[in-house]
């Protein structure tokens, strides 16, 4: 019932001052039509000043507020938050109530009286009050500085999050303190360091302390004249790390493609079989779009992958992973026919599509991250040399000849046919359950889709019938006990 009223708010949106108000989601702002000419706005209900610019070819982010000072009313300021098509709502609602925040306290997000000359050079910018005192720059300033420069470069919106969560949370106490002061005492530093390392682990004590490292280096180069050269993070002594190896050998295919298939959620069952198939990192593959399937050429497009749009590549598709694409497509449209308009993955979450890719070991016992291990430990079984295993996992490649591959002109045969290659190895150590009887065949026999969704469709309708005859044997008794 609940979820019923929020489609009906969604598609009746009610409006205040010539503008459309109503609860924005990734659904909601997909659905709304682009201007005929001009823009109009869309206001969410949930956030006070957050809303969406529609325009004839663009759908923006923007936060509205007025400046108050000393109480009284100021000017109203309005701030890009970003592209619709590049964010999500929730995280464009994340950074809105941030820049509200400021607002509200009397401080503009952004600076004033720069020129704007494009969308990078706006998201760039960095607060205009503060400005760089005689002994250099605080924590917090350098941080601005240096997020900036990501944003120019490109990095990916996980990436500059995971920063600026060190920045913001692990080094809190340290916001607003002169990086030049960490310096001329690293010892400082490196107790830090050592405390984290105790209430965070090796692993976050030492990220944290790379993403210090990051800043201060970039600070440096902007104030060398008041910065020491020294990095104070180069105190630290870096705890011990090792790469988890928790891929799968050939050996262990048969028991997790048996797990998978008992999984109850069709579309999740795909989703970690393509995860292995292509080796894709799962933020980036729950977030495909139908938009960016090309069954004729048999290629899926990953606009934004860990590195941002400038890492963009296409994955080649072997015929199984078509098959399972196929799969998907109908399950989709089956269990959710308004999001599978839009999405691969779609599901019943705000963003519309599979939000949580992480399922309980006991159930899947490997998942994500593991899937990549597995599939590079099984592409050296299917001898694809090391370059292709990059070039198919969107990984950079060093070195002078290997950086004048055009990997475009190599996708549609070469690629696809080491991608078929190693899709070959692993159904080739499932092939005895795919032969036999079980959960394995059931899955993924041909046709298998559209017999498991007519036996879901058989099962509702005999639910159905049976609750109609309860309720008609129901209506019986209670007529003869009125007589």
């Amino acid at each position: 019932m609940a979820r019923r009223q929020a489609k009906q708010t969604e598609a009746t949106p009610s409006t205040k001052g010539g503008s459309l108000r109503f609860l924005l989601t990734d659904r909601s702002i997909a659905h709304l039509p682009y201007a005929a000419r001009g823009q109009y706005f869309a206001f969410d209900e949930k956030l006070a000043g957050f809303h969406v610019v529609v325009g004839r070819k663009r759908k923006t982010f923007m936060v509205r507020g007025d400046i108050r000072v000393e109480g009284k009313r100021g000017a109203t300021v309005r701030v890009t938050v970003g592209d619709c098509s590049k964010i999500t709502v929730a995280k464009a609602r994340t950074v809105a109530e941030g820049y509200l925040s400021e607002i509200h306290q009397g401080r503009h997000p952004r600076p004033e009286g720069l020129k704007r000359k494009s969308r990078v050079a706006e998201l760039a910018e960095v607060q205009p009050e503060n400005e760089v005192a005689a002994d250099g720059p605080t924590l917090r300033q350098a941080w601005e500085r240096y997020k900036a420069a990501l944003i120019k470069k490109g990095r990916g919106e996980r990436t500059i999050a995971g920063y600026e969560d060190h920045v913001v949370r692990v080094l809190k106490v340290w916001l607003d303190k002169p990086i030049k002061e960490l310096a001329e005492d690293p010892d400082l530093v490196a107790r830090k360091h050592d405390a984290l390392t105790e209430s965070s682990g090796p692993y976050g004590a030492n990220g944290t302390m790379r993403t210090l490292r990051a800043i201060y280096n970039h600070a440096w180069l902007k104030n060398k004249k008041v910065l020491p050269r020294d990095n104070p993070v180069d105190a630290v002594d870096w705890n011990k790390e090792r790469r988890r190896n928790s891929g799968m050998g050939i050996a262990e295919l048969p028991g997790w493609f048996t797990e998978l298939a008992q999984l109850d959620n069709p579309i999740r069952r795909e989703f970690h079989l393509l995860t292995l198939l292509s080796a894709s990192r799962t933020d980036a593959l729950k977030k495909a779009r139908l938009k960016h399937l090309n069954l004729r050429r048999r290629i899926l497009h990953i606009p934004a992958p860990k590195g941002g749009e400038d890492r963009a590549f296409d994955i080649p598709l072997s015929r199984e992973m078509i098959r399972s694409i196929i799969r998907v497509i109908r399950f989709g449209r089956a269990q959710h026919p308004v999001e599978a308009r839009l999405w691969l993955f779609p599901a019943e979450s705000e963003a519309g599509h599979i939000a949580n890719t992480q399922e309980e070991r006991s159930n899947l016992s490997k998942w994500g991250n593991d899937l990549r291990q597995t599939y590079r430990t099984l592409a050296t079984v299917a001898k694809v040399n090391g370059v292709d295993s990059k070039l198919l996992m969107n990984h950079a490649i060093p070195g002078v000849n290997e950086g004048y591959i055009t990997r475009e002109k190599i996708l549609e045969d070469h690629l696809r046919e080491q991608q078929q290659a190693i899709t070959n190895i692993i159904f080739g150590a499932i092939h005895d359950l795919h032969a036999k009887s079980g959960p394995v065949r059931t899955w993924l026999r041909p046709r298998a889709a559209q017999f498991q969704i007519a036996a879901a469709e058989e099962t509702m309708r005999a639910y159905v019938h049976l609750d109609e005859v309860r309720r008609k044997k129901a209506r019986a008794a209670r007529e003869g006990a009125l007589i």
